[in-house]
């Protein structure tokens, strides 16, 4: 950013604006699905804070770096964003067949996964941090702990603000913040690492393939005894292998227009594979491998069918 570009933009230069904010834009959207847990809603909350930046540039004093003052907007509009989900529950998609009981609730409607392409797209230098701040488990415990406490997680401890800086963007002192973020850590959930190479790829494969075949003895004998099966929006969890056959069974016999076609893609670095029936996108499904990549201990089926889009993937296979 050059002091010229600066004043340009605060002129009301659109193309200055659009030359100084396009560094920080792939990392702001992906702080903003950090707190949301959705793509959807990080790319319309991305869309606000570029609009409040370019409206607010010219009240933009300096006091702190571009990049900070940006991260403040985001944080805010976020936040604002959660408190929205609450106000606008999100259905499920009524199955056409009658499952099982469930054994369990899966609380996260809005809970999308992050696809790894957008990634991608980060500076190299950042990408091992974004890579583990998008996996599926640590998204999930962000969005179980209260917005504050997670914002402040993951503005120190994923994007190294001070907690002083923190607190400003919270609009908190710095007591406060300190607080917060000590409640995050004792609740956070710590990214891990999980096999990859031949074996990561060959239980992709082996599930992709029995699944795709409505095959449930062969999906079953690659699951751990107490893997889960969630689907949101809908807020059903199936939790030990049993009750996740009984409902892949139930969806097998019941399904029609006969089986998927599945697509692999990766999503929060873990395998992911884009669902078509009929030629037609249906959905998500994202595996997670165990610690040694031989078994898989959560299936995530996301009933929404305009998520593959996110991937960069067709809304019809020929």
């Amino acid at each position: 950013m050059t002091s010229a570009e600066l004043e340009a933009a605060r002129s009301g230069d659109e193309e200055a604006f659009a030359s100084l904010v396009a560094p920080f834009r792939r990392e702001l959207h992906l702080h903003c699905y950090r707190i949301t847990g959705s793509v959807d809603d990080a790319d319309d909350v991305l869309q606000e804070v570029l609009l409040a930046a370019w409206k607010g540039l010219p009240g933009f004093a300096g006091r702190s770096s571009l990049r900070t003052w940006l991260y403040r907007i985001a944080t805010t509009r976020s936040l604002n964003a959660l408190r929205e989900q609450s106000r606008r529950p999100r259905s499920a998609p009524v199955p056409p067949f009658e499952p099982p009981t469930p054994n369990d609730r899966f609380d996260q409607p809005h809970l999308q996964p992050y696809p790894d392409v957008l990634v991608d797209e980060l500076d190299p230098a950042v990408q091992a941090v974004a890579r583990e701040s998008v996996e599926l488990a640590f998204v999930v415990a962000l969005q179980r702990m209260p917005p504050r406490q997670a914002a402040v997680l993951i503005l120190c401890d994923v994007l190294d603000f001070t907690v002083a800086e923190a607190a400003e963007m919270l609009a908190v002192g710095p007591t406060a913040a300190k607080g917060l973020l000590q409640r995050a850590r004792s609740a956070r959930h710590s990214p891990r690492s999980i096999a990859s190479g031949a074996r990561h790829h060959d239980l992709a494969r082996k599930f992709a393939d029995a699944f795709s075949r409505d095959d449930v003895d062969s999906v079953l004998e690659l699951l751990t005894d107490q893997c889960w099966l969630a689907m949101p929006p809908a807020s059903e969890l199936y939790v030990g292998r049993q009750a996740v056959g009984n409902f892949l069974r139930a969806s097998a016999a019941g399904r029609p227009g006969g089986n998927y076609a599945l697509v692999a893609v990766t999503a929060g670095g873990r395998p992911a594979f884009v669902c078509y029936l009929q030629g037609r996108a249906r959905g998500l499904l994202v595996i997670e491998p165990t610690q040694t990549g031989d078994k898989i201990a959560s299936i995530m089926r996301f009933l929404d069918d305009g998520l593959h889009r996110h991937f960069g993937m067709p809304d019809f296979l020929d």
